[in-house]
């Protein structure tokens, strides 16, 4: 059987939730982050980062937490074929803190979970099949179900020529050796747990944990007498992690002294949290040895990803992607907090964003003063004709992907939450309208603290009118305000669409826009996305393709927006801009609402004929979108 996965993940699958304030207890955290976790979980999504292909054996809830789990783990490209839906069990929660360097509370919520009800049954042999490697982590052989699942799992690896790992991950309460106010504890002695480990060890190849999880697996808390007493059961290559001092590879007899293993390129850095760190050095040292490198090299990805765990906060979220760990070591430590590292954080945000949106043909019926100013309109009236301009977003995509809406949470807040869920991209504009110097709708606020309360897939949509002649004052105010806006964004995990039309405040030529997008880079904004006005040259799209391209080589790209051209205008518009790679799509209102908008508000037009003739309008704009790029793919033929 072809073998189309790299690894499977075997074990824990829980929900972290990661107190949102450093420095306190975990009784005085106000907010958390939710988070995907649990050990197997959190390697499966590092080593998908790292461009292996990953799957994950285990168990979830049938609930929202569940499918939380599911959605991310496929946003980050992990095989979810053996991710099984359990009926009964919830999924399990962890709640987490940093407190210190030193002390990281957290409470494991896991009794009777969805991931310990993972049984032998459960075990596909093709599913095992398809694998180069299985990886187990230690918590699953404590209790005797999971272990058969662990034992079949790891059988049935070896029976298809599969390599196996084995990472201790020893938890003493998640034994039962503690309580659950314990979870920070990381060593109890036991012979139970020894005993059982060794029952298990010569079932792997590589075998991985910190001194005092050798200690564990050895029976003694003398690091090298327990490294030998592994060795005793278990040919595999021990990878013994020593925190600060690095980590160690030992692929025959262990020697007297630690320091001479094989060891890898270590990282000076802060240590932030150390909450995931292994997991994140078990994803970069899986890597190397999955593609055949050497131990040096496969330690050195494991010390370089561990190093971005401790640094950045939460366990996956802090895990690098291939392009952003080869960029690290190319470039080295430049701030030892690598989370303040402006260069390195923009790669990885640019690199971990989820969605595939390439081609995006956007209904925009975010316009607020256009509509209040329209007879018959109240903020009623237009709450519920946005309502219609969803179904007939809605009745056009019909699931399909490339679709989406820009919608206002003002007056169109019914439709905006509705709109969740239905597979749309959503945009979400912050400005007040018209605003010069730019503005904020007071539901976000001038400090842009509203934003905390936007879901993960709400794109910031901001419009603003900046210009290369403006004075220094004009563009002072407006960058300090979208740079407020940018860096809430960030730290908020949303995306943010900057629209410009300097077309409405001043002369412009094939030098303007360029000029107004450099200006916007230069002051350390970096927009996930651009809207820009249809440009009637060749010379200025490229123009603006080549600065935006110049500064962020990740940038999601372009959208046109239609300035309520008709669609004559708008044909010839798209065939232009689509001749570059940059621009992917569209975001036109009034030129599909604008008429059904007047006649409805004004009693012409009914409800089912508003979203009738919106739909017809939507769909005929897609399709000479969609003929402008088939165009520009049969000339490249």
């Amino acid at each position: 059987m072809a073998k189309d996965l790299d690894l499977i993940t075997i074990g824990r699958s829980s929900v972290d939730l990661y107190g949102a304030q450093v420095g306190g207890r975990l009784e005085d955290m106000r907010s958390f982050e939710k988070y995907v976790g649990g050990s197997p979980t959190n390697m499966a999504t590092g080593t998908a980062r790292l461009g292996l292909r990953s799957a994950l054996l285990t168990k979830v809830g049938d609930e929202h937490m569940g499918r939380f789990l599911r959605e991310e783990l496929v946003k980050e490209g992990v095989d979810v074929t053996g991710v099984l839906t359990d009926p009964e069990r919830l999924t399990a929660l962890v709640l987490l803190g940093i407190r210190d360097e030193e002390q990281f509370p957290l409470i494991f919520y896991r009794e009777n979970c969805a991931d310990m009800a993972l049984s032998a049954d459960d075990v596909d042999e093709g599913f095992i099949a398809r694998a180069r490697a299985v990886v187990a982590t230690g918590t699953h052989l404590s209790n005797p179900r999971t272990e058969a699942a662990v034992l079949k799992a790891l059988e049935l690896a070896r029976k298809h020529g599969a390599q196996t790992a084995l990472d201790i991950d020893y938890r003493p309460n998640l034994w039962g050796l503690s309580g659950h106010g314990d979870g920070e504890n990381r060593f109890i002695a036991s012979e139970a747990v020894t005993a059982k480990l060794q029952s298990t060890l010569h079932l792997f190849d590589l075998i991985v944990g910190t001194e005092e999880e050798f200690h564990i697996a050895g029976g003694t808390t003398d690091t090298v007498a327990a490294l030998r007493a592994v060795r005793q059961v278990s040919g595999a290559t021990l990878v013994c992690k020593r925190g600060a001092a690095g980590a160690v590879a030992f692929t025959g007899e262990i020697p007297d002294g630690l320091d001479t293993g094989e060891t890898g390129e270590g990282f000076p850095i802060e240590v932030f949290n150390v909450l995931g760190a292994g997991d994140g050095f078990m994803s970069g040292l899986l890597k190397g040895w999955l593609d055949g490198e050497d131990w040096p090299t496969a330690l050195k990805y494991a010390n370089a990803c561990g190093a971005f765990a401790v640094s950045r906060h939460g366990c996956t979220p802090a895990y690098p992607t291939w392009e952003e760990l080869q960029f690290f070591l190319s470039r080295g430590v430049r701030e030892k907090a690598l989370r303040k590292d402006p260069e390195l954080e923009q790669l990885h945000w640019s690199t971990t964003r989820k969605g595939d949106w390439n081609d995006i043909r956007v209904f925009a019926f975010d316009h607020r003063s256009q509509m209040e100013e329209m007879e018959g309109a109240t903020p009623e009236r237009i709450g519920a004709f946005k309502d219609l301009c969803l179904q007939a977003a809605a009745a056009k995509a019909t699931g399909q992907g490339g679709h989406g809406i820009l919608c206002d949470g003002r007056l169109g807040k019914r439709a905006l939450y509705a709109a969740a869920g239905q597979g749309l991209w959503i945009g979400r504009p912050v400005e007040w309208p018209g605003s010069r110097p730019l503005r904020l709708e007071p539901q976000v606020g001038e400090d842009c603290g509203g934003l905390k309360e936007w879901p993960a897939d709400h794109v910031v949509k901001c419009l603003c009118f900046p210009h290369p002649q403006d004075d220094a004052a004009m563009w002072e105010e407006q960058i300090a305000t979208l740079r407020r806006l940018f860096q809430s964004c960030r730290r908020n995990g949303l995306e943010f669409l900057l629209e410009v039309i300097p077309s409405k405040v001043g002369p412009v030529d094939e030098t303007t826009t360029p000029a107004v997008i450099q200006r916007i880079y230069d002051a350390g904004i970096y927009p996930d996305w651009w809207k820009l006005e249809p440009f009637r040259t060749e010379a200025a799209w490229a123009a603006s393709c080549e600065a935006i391209e110049r500064n962020d080589k990740r940038t999601r790209g372009i959208v046109v927006l239609g300035l309520d051209a008709p669609e004559a205008e708008l044909r010839e518009s798209f065939a232009l801009a689509v001749r570059f790679p940059l621009v992917k799509g569209f975001a036109v209102g009034r030129t599909i609402f604008g008429q059904a908008a007047r006649d409805w508000f004004a009693g012409r037009l009914d409800d089912a004929g508003a979203v009738a003739r919106m739909k017809d309008n939507y769909a005929r704009l897609c399709h000479i979108w969609d003929e402008a790029r088939a165009s520009v793919g049969k000339a490249a033929e």
